[in-house]
C-alpha cells in the first residue's frame, strides 16, 4: 500500500529509509516544541496549550503535506513570524492575541485563494530576488535581537538604546555554550543538533540551581485556553491591514523559497526548473496556518529542516507522514518543554538566525540599487523592532532608489504598489 500510495519505488526510495529520513528531519526541527510555546507566551497565552497547539499544528500541517502533495516537507509553527506575532503585534502594538490569531486565519485564507489562482506566480516572480534574500536575512537578525536580549547579552540603555549586560550571570554564560555547542555539533553534522545543545543547556542551568525541574512526561495539557480563541472580528480592523498582509507576504515567500530550495537539494524539480504540485503544496502550507491559527499558534509554515531528513535520503510524503507522528508523539513531554527556559532556548534563536542571515551573500554587490535597499530592509526589522516596517522601508527605498537612479523601468510594478501602500501606512494609519 506505502509503495502505491507514495510511489516510492518510481522515487527510488524505500520504507525504512523515509522512515530514517522523517526521524533525522523531526531532530532537526523539535526545538519548535519549545521554543514557540516560550516566545508565544510571552504575550499571556497559556504554555501548555501553546505546546499542544504547535505539535498538532506542525502534525496535521506535515501530514497534509505528506498525504496530499506527496513531498518529504514538514511543517510547523513559523520562526520569526512567531517573534513579530509576540513582540511586533501583541507587545508592540498593545493588541491582544486574539485579535493577532484571527489575523493569522484571515491571512491564512488569503493564502488559500491565492494558492488557487494564478496570481501567486505573479506575486512571487514579480518581487526581486534580492528583496527576497533581505527579509530572510532581516527576519534571522531579528531573531538575533531576541535571541541576545532573553540571555541578557544584551540590555536596553537610555542613552545608546542597546549595551552590554552581565556576561558573568550564568543565563548568559549557559546562553553563549549552548550557542558554541550547537554550532559544534552541527558542524560535526550530529543530526538534532540544535535540539540536544537546549536539552544539554537546559540539564546544565536544572543543575545548577539556575532554573527548576518541571519532569518529563505526563498527560498532554488542556488545550482550550488557546482552542478556537481567535477574534476574527477584532481582526477586521483598519490597523490590522497591513499586520495581515505581512503575516501572508512573508508566508508566501518564505514557503515559495522554501518548498524550492528543499525541492531543488531532493532533485524534484522538473526540466524548466519548476516544482510539480506546487499548488497542492501552496494549499497544504496554507491550510495549515489556518488550522494553527485555530489551535492556537502563530503562522504554520514549511521548514527548511527539511532538507536534512532529503539529504538522508527522503523523496516522498512518507518521510512527512513520520515526522507527523513524531510530533503527535511529542505531546506527552509537555513537562521537559516546560522545564526549558529563556537561556536555553536563546541559542537556538540565534542559531537560526545565522542560517537566515546567509541570503545576504547572494546579492549583487556591484550594483547598488540592488545591494543599498537589501541592507537597509534587512537592517531596519531588527532597529524597529518590526518585520513589517522593515519590509515596508525596504521596498520604499528599493522603488525610490531605481527611480530617482532613472532605472525605473527595473522596479516592478508589484514593488512599486506595495511601497506605495507602505508609504500610505506610515503617513496616515
Amino acid at each position: 500500500m506505502l509503495q502505491n500510495y507514495f510511489k516510492l519505488a518510481e522515487h527510488g526510495t524505500n520504507v525504512r529509509t523515509e522512515v530514517l529520513a522523517g526521524l533525522t528531519t523531526f531532530l532537526t526541527m523539535a526545538y519548535i516544541t519549545i521554543v514557540n510555546p516560550a516566545i508565544l507566551s510571552d504575550t499571556g497565552m497559556d504554555f501548555g496549550a501553546v505546546f499542544v497547539a504547535t505539535c498538532v499544528a506542525a502534525a496535521i500541517g506535515t501530514l497534509i503535506m505528506g498525504l496530499y502533495a506527496n513531498y518529504p516537507i514538514a511543517l510547523a509553527p513559523g520562526m520569526g513570524l512567531n517573534a513579530y506575532f509576540t513582540y511586533g503585534v501583541v507587545l508592540g502594538m498593545g493588541y491582544e492575541w486574539q485579535v493577532a490569531l484571527g489575523a493569522i486565519f484571515l491571512s491564512a485564507i488569503l493564502f488559500i485563494i491565492i494558492s488557487v489562482l494564478p496570481i501567486r506566480e505573479w506575486i512571487i516572480n514579480a518581487i526581486p530576488k534580492e528583496l527576497k534574500m533581505a527579509i530572510s536575512a532581516g527576519i534571522g537578525l531579528f531573531l538575533a535581537i531576541i535571541a541576545l536580549k532573553n540571555a541578557g547579552i544584551v540590555v536596553d540603555h537610555p542613552a545608546t538604546l542597546v549595551s552590554l549586560g552581565d556576561l558573568t550571570a550564568w543565563p548568559a554564560i549557559l546562553a553563549i555554550a549552548g550557542f558554541i555547542l550547537m554550532v559544534a555539533l552541527d558542524s560535526r553534522r550530529i543530526p538534532g543538533a540544535v535540539v540536544l545543545g537546549i536539552l544539554a543547556t537546559t540539564a546544565v542551568g536544572v543543575g545548577l540551581g539556575v532554573s527548576p525541574f518541571q519532569g518529563i512526561m505526563d498527560t498532554p495539557p488542556d488545550p482550550s485556553p488557546t482552542f478556537l480563541q481567535l477574534d476574527l472580528a477584532g481582526a477586521f480592523q483598519i490597523g490590522l491591514v497591513t499586520i495581515v498582509f505581512t503575516f501572508l507576504f512573508v508566508d508566501l515567500f518564505d514557503t515559495a523559497g522554501t518548498l524550492v530550495g528543499v525541492a531543488h537539494r531532493a532533485g524534484l524539480l522538473d526540466a524548466q526548473g519548476r516544482l510539480p504540485r506546487l499548488r497542492k503544496a501552496l494549499l497544504a502550507d496554507s491550510s495549515a496556518s489556518a488550522f494553527g491559527a485555530l489551535l492556537g499558534t502563530s503562522t504554520t509554515t514549511s521548514y527548511i529542516e527539511s532538507a536534512a531528513g532529503i539529504k538522508a535520503g527522503g523523496r516522498t510524503g512518507l518521510t512527512a507522514v513520520v515526522v507527523a507522528i513524531l510530533f503527535l508523539l511529542c505531546l506527552f513531554f509537555a513537562p521537559l518543554a516546560q522545564t526549558v527556559p529563556g537561556y536555553a532556548t536563546a541559542p537556538a534563536l540565534l542559531f537560526v538566525a545565522c542560517l537566515m542571515a546567509r541570503g545576504l551573500s547572494e546579492l549583487n554587490w556591484e550594483d547598488p540599487t540592488v545591494y543599498a535597499p537589501a541592507v537597509v530592509t534587512a537592517f531596519a526589522m531588527p532597529v524597529t523592532y518590526s518585520i513589517a516596517d522593515g519590509i515596508g522601508i525596504g521596498f520604499i527605498t528599493y522603488a525610490g532608489i531605481k527611480i530617482v537612479s532613472g532605472r525605473w523601468s527595473e522596479c516592478p510594478l508589484a514593488v512599486l504598489v506595495i511601497a506605495v501602500l507602505f508609504g500610505v501606512k506610515f503617513a496616515f494609519l
